[in-house]
């Protein structure tokens, strides 16, 4: 609806009334007056021949409303409309230039026509005033306000001591909207002055747009006290004629002129004062290449070295948020884990309604007139034959050209030759399309309404329902969906339209008109006299009085983007013409002007149904504003005066009273109070009154703020179709007090909030529509558009493209702002705009907002008439589609709901240990697999105590019996070993040891091999010689760089004497490559085995004692920590042993493995097992799935193999790469039906989300999802949990997350909220014995309880093996006992959380079944507000957050939240990223991220086991190593 504001027609006649409303309502509304009226008469003193009133002068926006919600009908194309006084004589023509939208002209009655010239005079002062407008280049003086502008660069200076350093997010190059070169200078030219606030050195400065060219006192003094270069609205002239007030006009239109080629930077207050955004030295607006080498290094609190720039704006980040808050709200806990959020207290000193209760107000009584028309048809009727040629409504263009006149006669043929045509020419005669009482849509453009007002009466003349709604331009215009559905509830099967209008709808090759997206099959009708048949003489419309039968329906759309229909019966548009008559005096040969949409609400009313208009000379009383809303349509009117003494009702009110719904009046002098106008009395005929917002309908008390509601005919009388809305807004009964009904009718709900003041005014504040209420307190959406607008003159952002709106995150309000950023600014300019609208809200409105979102020009969805969709704009935010180019969240500062952080509480002491093995009333948690020495088989190899004689005993006894098969990437057999080969190479090895590398028993000897038969023969011939293997995984050919390091330092800390691997690995280790990542001549001697000697050994090494060191294992574990453990020969002998008997190995299986072979059980499986157990092996490199991801499944099948063993990278490979292909895999016979155990070898919780969809994925290959279970091993013992082939399937348990943050294990049912689905570990191996400790005590835990995991067995490893010796970390980890209970045994500690449980299964051995459950590494966990957080349940619930997030990774830097992303995606869906990982993260876990990182695919670094190196991660960030794509900091 756009505001329409009469032009000068009839300069003699009284008064007029402008339907002028504003849909985000008075943006502009002036939040103060403060001293408006001195600077406007010392400002137009000199020009005006007397000094106005006080009265006169007080030049107000008036704040009026619709609450219709689609914020699209504005003035100009922008969607924002507000009437101010002061520029009321130019707007008609400007507004409508501007939006290419005529102005129309309605008369009714009249005889005569009135000559061109009384038309449209345009007074010299408005047309000056228009080409200034023009000329300026700004359409974007709606929202203007001065005195707003003075309050909030007021509110800003107070921010000027206390210099705000928020650090600038990092983008990559290639995001940053490069639009014009100019606005970029080159690196290292530093730009502006030092006063500028512009960054120096090699930073890449950009200029501030007042590069010293004005003087910045002068032009702030001029901009803010003379008001005249920031705006053009603020030319307060009366449009009387004085010649001196238009010299006035031109002088402005010449300032703003000069001066709008480079506005100065108003936010630099004074030069002297800078306000300047401190940015550590370097830090870029675009990213750079990531300097490695000379990263200037400082030491931080971790000891880490980190390069300044990130860790530098973290330490920006950190000052800033130690800032003093809001003081936090009161929180408070039950059952001492189960953390509440907070409830709002309310504040005691929060104002409180204290007046009386109001009193329905009534209008005046609604005259009878004697001759008045019994229908709008009949009215018609009487006017088309009683003066068939006075002119009815004339079109103007956008020159002020008539274009066309329709003339009573016209209006009245025509529409009885359509309504002819719905009735009889649609369908056939039996079956008629169209028949009374049907809905039709009316689709016209907005230069048409000439013909849209023929289509209406034709079809009230027909007796069907018009719908009308706006040109639909594309199949997919934002909202045009809701309309569809609209139409399609109300049965719409027809739509009416002009010939233009059907020539420009989107059409199919063939000619048709598409279906539009949501909208119901149509057949187009277009209504232009050619095409129609004419009536026969005999036929005449049936004209009847006006009665309840509905006679349009209206569309509203809602504040989630839903439209509804809103009915309007026959009586209540007759009724609702009278009243507008009545109030507006409206009389016969009068001429109204109308700049709004014709389609709906005011324009509607008034442009083509009052059949009698009127029109005047404009003098400021003139002005009378209306308030209508689609339900109640018009709810009040400003009477004309004739008296120009008597002023307009005006109210400066608190806006921290209005917040809490309270009415307080304040001083003008006060920053944040807000200027409200009368909207005029209530409608003749009509009783208002307003009730509270929320719950029931009571009456408000006088100084209250409510929900206006009127009881009257003229008013909307349902929801098309939904009863349940319609009683809820359509059938309210307010009552008292003491719960009385004000009245016996039912009232309104209008959508608008206000009150009714002194004298009977009716007063609007705002709308329902745009109620935000953020911690209890109610925050109009226009009031914080209004201070974002009036922060900078606007150089950064359009003004009619800003959105506003509220998003519920952690079960409060949050406000979201999103506008349109102007091509030309640049990164550095829109983000001080951005920190400086945080601040100005924050001090006029008193609450924070969330996130503030650029996005660039043109981008947000529109409404049909140009305005921002606002439902659209937020669907597209909370999905992460809306693309923003900057983005700026503050949840640190304004999230305050916050629960506590948790004091850690007294543990259990050992007086609680009660008798047996109870721990505070609960069974100890402690549990343990079958015992070892009580199990009878007949296991051969036990008699051996070394796998060295059992490989012997095997060549020897079963030569030719095959124990290990490489498999290729092609899956054909690329070697093999049997018993008597693996013996004979193992010999041959062990011969070179001691000749070629003169290694004594004992000798360490690094073996660096791919994974393969190599590998496992090299290990052999260490063992035959007497030498202690190490396993090292060989450096990356393509990576060099990196890999090759860590085998340099593995090579160095286990102390080998000498390298063993193949001639390809040999070249490479002494490549040039190789000598530029580490010193090639500091590697022990080289040992080539593709050239073995032929000789056997003359004797095979024998270890004296089991208890010395068969192998070392190195690992590096997540947190980036190198570590080896010695493995002793009983040690190992008794692993096998375990995995045997659990997996019930024996020679004739076998066991498909696809593992890295190279430490834990991995390499147990590759290497050791099949000498023991004499299975067979085949082996599967995981790299070879990268080329050939079906590799391992399909020799699973073809193998026919029962037990198989992979990782979660081999996993995730298959189901990603797989995911797709299961068909043709069917086809190629791939079997899984066969497999009875799939195990994922691993050392973490399990991923129940892959695994789960790996078995529903390969389920349709035959694979039982019972099969796949997981592994769980750590340093101190390398397998505690194997899923095995008997006991019972593993089981999950649903958890409740926040419990778990508090260290407690609280069992809840799957779907609840916050639950966590925890997954069995698989079963404890024979041997193990388990107990679940308290880390910090040591005491035992009960049942359920999470603590740390201890284990005892024969095959724990028996110490580090390291060179520093570390024997506190040694003994602690390797043999600790319990600080109370049983403290004789010696345990190992695994560093991992979990808990047992006593399930109701039953073991193997007839015993009730104890689960495992591993929870996470107490390294991995964060310690955030005292409570403990496991890194994978932040991740996942990040990926979840949006499609392009593939990985994630979390870590924490001086107790800032880190997340790091992955994107899977275009560049410039980076930034939807940062508010959907933010709102996830406080929803899901109650914590404020500090700082997200978007990173490309495959930055996160992964081990061989697939785990996250999240401390690597970490360490790479600081030293600005991962070219991030951007990178935000949040406040």
């Amino acid at each position: 609806m756009k505001p329409w504001d009469p032009l000068h027609g009839d300069r003699t006649s009284r008064g007029t009334a402008c339907h002028s409303e504003c849909l985000l309502p008075s943006l502009t509304g002036d939040i103060t007056q403060k001293g408006y009226e001195k600077k406007r008469s010392k400002l137009i003193g000199a020009y005006l021949p007397q000094p106005p009133t006080a009265n006169g002068a007080a030049v107000v926006r008036c704040r009026l409303q619709h609450s219709e919600g689609a914020p699209g009908r504005a003035l100009h194309s922008g969607n924002i409309g507000v009437c101010d006084i002061r520029d009321a004589a130019v707007r008609e023509r400007a507004a409508s230039t501007a939006g290419n939208r005529p102005l129309f002209y309605f008369r009714f009655g009249v005889d005569q026509a009135l000559p061109p010239e009384r038309r449209a005079p345009v007074t010299p002062a408005s047309s000056t005033r228009y080409h200034r407008r023009r000329s300026s280049g700004s359409r974007d003086e709606r929202y203007r306000s001065d005195v707003h502008t003075e309050a909030v660069q007021a509110a800003l200076a107070k921010h000027k001591e206390r210099k705000m350093a928020v650090p600038m997010p990092s983008k990559r190059r290639s995001l940053v909207v490069q639009t014009s070169m100019d606005a970029y200078t080159p690196p290292d030219t530093s730009s502006g002055s030092e006063d500028e606030g512009s960054v120096q050195g090699d930073s890449q400065g950009t200029p501030t747009s007042s590069q010293g060219s004005i003087n910045m006192e002068h032009w702030i003094s001029q901009a803010i006290h003379g008001s005249t270069t920031s705006t053009t609205s603020s030319s307060s002239t009366q449009s009387g004629g004085s010649g001196a007030a238009h010299r006035l006009a031109d002088v402005m239109a010449q300032t703003h002129i000069e001066n709008h080629s480079a506005p100065p930077d108003v936010t630099t207050y004074t030069s002297e004062h800078p306000i300047q955004v401190e940015r550590p030295q370097g830090s870029t607006t675009s990213r750079t290449a990531p300097k490695y080498g000379n990263a200037e290094l400082m030491e931080t609190g971790d000891g880490v070295p980190v390069s300044s720039r990130v860790s530098a704006k973290i330490q920006q980040l950190v000052n800033t948020l130690k800032r003093p808050k809001r003081p936090p709200l009161r929180e408070f806990f039950v059952d001492d884990f189960e953390e509440l959020l907070e409830v709002q207290q309310p504040d005691p000193n929060q104002p409180k309604p204290e007046g009386a209760q109001m009193l329905a107000m009534r209008g005046e009584q609604l005259g009878v007139v004697t001759n008045w028309p019994p229908s709008l048809e009949a009215a018609l009727q009487r006017w088309g034959t009683i003066s068939p040629k006075a002119p009815c409504l004339t079109t103007m263009d956008t020159n002020g050209k008539p274009l066309y006149i329709l003339t009573y006669g016209k209006l009245w043929t025509r529409s009885m030759k359509v309504a002819y045509n719905i009735l009889h020419k649609l369908g056939t005669k039996q079956e008629p399309m169209v028949r009374p009482g049907d809905r039709v849509a009316l689709v016209f453009p907005n230069n048409d309404p000439a013909a849209s007002m023929v289509a209406f009466y034709g079809c009230l003349l027909a007796e069907v329902v018009p719908v009308p709604i706006e040109v639909p331009l594309t199949r997919k215009d934002a909202g045009s969906q809701q309309i569809g559905f609209l139409l399609g509830s109300c049965g719409v099967t027809v739509a009416l339209t002009s010939d233009a209008c059907h020539k420009g709808l989107p059409k199919s090759p063939t000619g048709e008109i598409p279906q539009f997206k949501g909208w119901p099959k149509l057949l187009w009708f277009v209504t232009e006299s050619k095409h129609l048949s004419k009536p026969p003489r005999d036929w005449f419309p049936h004209i009847k009085d006006a009665n309840n039968d509905t006679a349009y329906i209206e569309y509203k759309t809602c504040k989630d983007g839903s439209v509804l229909g809103v009915t309007v019966t026959r009586i209540a548009l007759l009724t609702h013409c009278q009243a507008l008559t009545q109030a507006c005096g409206y009389t016969e040969a009068e001429t109204i002007v109308n700049v709004l949409d014709f389609k709906k609400d005011v324009g509607l009313w008034h442009g083509i149904l009052t059949v009698r208009a009127t029109g005047k000379g404009l003098r400021q009383e003139v002005i009378c504003p209306c308030a209508s809303s689609p339900e109640a349509l018009t709810v009040a009117i400003r009477r004309p005066t004739d008296d120009s003494n008597q002023p307009p009702g005006r109210g400066v009110l608190s806006m921290h009273g209005l917040t809490y719904g309270v009415i307080r009046v304040d001083s003008e002098e006060k920053l944040s109070v807000l200027t409200v106008q009368d909207v005029g009395l209530v409608m003749p005929g009509a009783i208002m009154c307003s009730v509270k917002p929320d719950g029931i309908p009571q009456l408000c008390r006088t100084d209250e703020i409510g929900e206006l509601c009127v009881c009257a005919i003229a008013t909307g009388t349902s929801y098309y179709g939904l009863s349940g809305m319609t009683k809820n807004t359509f059938e309210v009964f307010p009552v008292t007090s003491s719960g009385a009904p004000v009245s016996e009718y039912p009232f309104v709900r209008t959508g608008l909030l206000g009150f009714i003041g002194p004298g009977g005014l009716v007063f609007v504040v705002g709308k329902m529509d745009g109620l935000m209420v953020v911690s209890g307190r109610r925050h109009n959406a226009d009031d914080i558009v209004a201070t974002a607008l009036a922060v900078e003159p606007m150089k950064f952002v359009y003004r009619g493209r800003i959105a506003v709106f509220s998003v519920t995150v952690l079960h409060d309000e949050r406000i979201v702002i999103v506008a349109e950023q102007r091509p030309d600014s640049t990164e550095e300019d829109s983000f001080q705009w951005m920190s400086r609208v945080l601040q100005a809200i924050d001090s006029i409105h008193q609450v924070g907002v969330y996130c503030l979102a650029l996005v660039p020009a043109n981008t947000l969805p529109k409404t049909p008439l140009g305005g921002i969709h606002l439902s659209e704009t937020k669907q597209l935010f909370l999905e992460g589609s809306l693309h923003p180019c900057n983005v700026l969240m503050c949840p640190h500062t304004c999230v305050t709901n916050l629960p506590k952080p948790r004091q850690k509480q007294p543990e259990i002491g050992p007086a609680s240990v009660m008798v047996g093995n109870l721990v505070s009333g609960k069974r100890i948690a402690q549990a343990s697999g079958r015992d070892l020495g009580q199990i009878e088989d007949n296991d051969q190899a036990r008699k051996f105590l070394f796998l060295s004689e059992v490989l012997q005993w095997r060549a020897q006894t079963t030569p030719d019996h095959v124990l290990y098969t490489l498999l290729n990437c092609r899956g054909t057999i690329a070697s093999s070993l049997t018993c008597v080969q693996l013996h004979k190479r193992a010999e041959k090895i062990a011969v070179m040891l001691m000749e070629r590398g003169h290694l004594q028993d004992g000798d360490h000897v690094a073996l660096v091999y791919p994974p393969g038969i190599d590998l496992i023969a090299a290990f052999y011939g260490c063992l035959y010689a007497g030498c202690v293997p190490i396993t090292v995984r060989p450096p990356h050919p393509q990576n060099i760089a990196t890999t090759l390091p860590t085998v340099k330092m593995i090579v160095e800390v286990s102390r080998s004497a000498c390298l063993m691997t193949t001639q390809l690995i040999c070249k490479l280790l002494r490549s040039r490559e190789a000598a530029a990542a580490v010193d090639v001549r500091a590697w022990p001697p080289i040992l080539d085995t593709d050239d073995l000697p032929k000789k056997r050994p003359a004797q095979i090494y024998k270890p004296s004692n089991p208890d010395t060191l068969a192998y070392l294992d190195f690992s590096v574990s997540t947190t980036g920590m190198l570590a080896g453990v010695k493995m002793s020969h009983a040690a190992t002998s008794a692993f096998c042993r375990s995995i045997k008997l659990q997996c019930e190995l024996y020679p004739s299986r076998e066991v498909a493995i696809c593992l890295d072979p190279y430490c834990g059980l991995g390499f147990v499986l590759w290497c050791l097992c099949s000498v023991y157990s004499g299975h067979q092996s085949i082996l599967i490199p995981p790299s070879e799935l990268e080329t050939n991801p079906a590799l391992w499944l399909l020799a699973v099948s073809q193998y026919k193999v029962r037990d198989t063993f992979c990782s979660y990278s081999v996993m995730e490979l298959c189901t990603k790469g797989l995911g797709s292909q299961t068909e043709s895999l069917k086809a190629r016979g791939l079997d899984l039906s066969r497999v009875r155990t799939c195990v994922v070898v691993a050392e973490e919780r399990p991923r129940i989300a892959l695994t789960q969809s790996f078995s529903k994925l390969f389920k349709d290959l035959g694979l039982h999802p019972r099969a796949v279970s997981t592994s769980f091993g750590c340093r101190v013992n390398l397998a505690i949990c194997l899923q095995g082939t008997s006991g019972p399937d593993p089981t999950t348990v649903y958890v409740d997350m926040r419990a778990l943050r508090h260290d407690r294990v609280r069992l809840v049912e799957r779907g609840s909220p916050h639950s966590l689905p925890l997954m069995e570990s698989g079963k404890i191996l024979p041997g193990v014995r388990i107990i679940i400790a308290n880390p910090e005590t040591k005491g035992p835990l009960g049942d359920s309880h999470l603590g740390e995991i201890w284990v005892h067995s024969a095959h724990n490893a028996s110490g580090y093996f390291t060179i520093y010796g570390d024997e506190s970390l040694q003994s602690d980890h390797f043999s600790s006992r319990l600080s109370f209970g049983d403290t004789q045994t010696v345990w190992a500690r695994t560093g991992y959380l979990g808990f047992l449980r006593r399930t109701e299964l039953t073991d193997a051995n007839g015993e009730r079944h104890d689960a495992l459950y591993v929870v996470g590494a107490l390294d991995e966990a964060m310690e955030l507000r005292g409570m403990r957080y496991h890194p994978i349940d932040i991740e996942t619930s990040v990926i979840r957050a949006h499609k392009s997030v593939t990985e994630c990774a979390v870590f924490t830097w001086t107790n800032l939240l880190v997340v790091v992303v992955e994107l899977d995606g275009s560049e410039q869906e980076a930034l939807d990223l940062v508010p959907l990982v933010t709102n996830v993260v406080l929803e899901e876990h109650y914590l404020v991220v500090g700082v997200v990182v978007v990173v490309d695919i495959g930055v996160i670094p992964i081990n061989s086991r697939g785990e996250k190196q999240r401390m690597h991660l970490r360490d790479g960030f600081l030293a600005d190593q991962l070219d991030p794509i951007y990178v935000a900091y949040n406040m």
